[in-house]
């Protein structure tokens, strides 16, 4: 958050930015003052978003999310006393370490705070987590049970009257073969762009080059070994591999299981 936000706020509250109109992406949960609310609502923005990952205290302390529930409902009492119509929350499902009963926590986290904002429209827009190379979690694969999660979610949620959409599994099954994919993909890519931009051109072209390519399998759901090379080890991130190595075991100290 800019450091003179609130000063930003007031600026902007002044009588000769009345027929400006003001939207904000995704902002940081204790950024949702009544303030910001009020704001938001005299410029004709009825919504805001903010990002939690999950509703498990445990599972964001594991991805070093420093964010309470308590925050989160008052979040939305703020969104709700400002005038906002509609309270918009990112999470995710299948982070390393995730339980059904994180899952639950998150459907328990949604209800409270219908509870403490009655009449503020809730929304929970919810993706698959995807392992990104030159993070503590490149390491591991896409859980398999993701899926059945997001209709878990679906289900309870949907029972509730709470707005739930979820980002495609199959998409994001996808995105993990990219983003874990080597060198030997490249001829996949060229395939899929061949019979179009579909999920099933990806399938059609994986089908037409099995046997030349590693299992799906390999590429998506493996865990791999911190003591193998993978397709980006000889690029520089932004840490180094001590940095991600001390990150992992950090989280792992905290129920991520990793073998080695």
């Amino acid at each position: 958050q800019h450091p003179e936000f609130d000063v930003l706020l007031d600026y902007l509250n002044q009588p000769q930015y009345d027929h400006v109109r003001l939207s904000i992406a995704s902002v940081r949960t204790n950024t949702v003052t009544e303030k910001l609310a009020q704001t938001l609502t005299k410029r004709n923005t009825r919504s805001i978003t903010i990002a939690v990952e999950s509703g498990s205290q445990r599972l964001r302390e594991i991805i070093n999310k420093k964010l309470s529930n308590d925050e989160i409902i008052q979040a939305a009492v703020n969104a709700k006393a400002g005038g906002l119509k509609r309270l918009k929350i990112y999470g995710m499902v299948g982070v390393p370490g995730e339980e059904i009963a994180d899952v639950e926590e998150t459907v328990g986290m949604m209800e409270q705070i219908k509870r403490a904002a009655p009449g503020l429209g809730l929304t929970l827009g919810c993706s698959t987590f995807v392992p990104k190379a030159h993070t503590p979690f490149q390491w591991f694969g896409v859980n398999p049970q993701a899926q059945k999660r997001l209709k878990l979610l679906q289900k309870k949620l949907r029972s509730q009257a709470i707005d739930f959409r979820p980002e495609s599994y199959n998409w994001s099954v996808i995105q993990a073969l990219i983003s874990r994919g080597d060198r030997r993909l490249s001829q996949l890519l060229e395939l899929t762009r061949h019979y179009g931009d579909s999920l099933g051109s990806f399938r059609r072209a994986f089908k037409q080059l099995r046997g030349q390519l590693p299992e799906l399998d390999f590429y998506v759901y493996t865990d791999w070994s911190t003591e193998q090379v993978l397709p980006w080890s000889h690029l520089l991130g932004p840490l180094p591999q001590a940095t991600l190595l001390k990150h992992l075991g950090a989280a792992t100290a905290l129920g991520v299981g990793h073998g080695e």
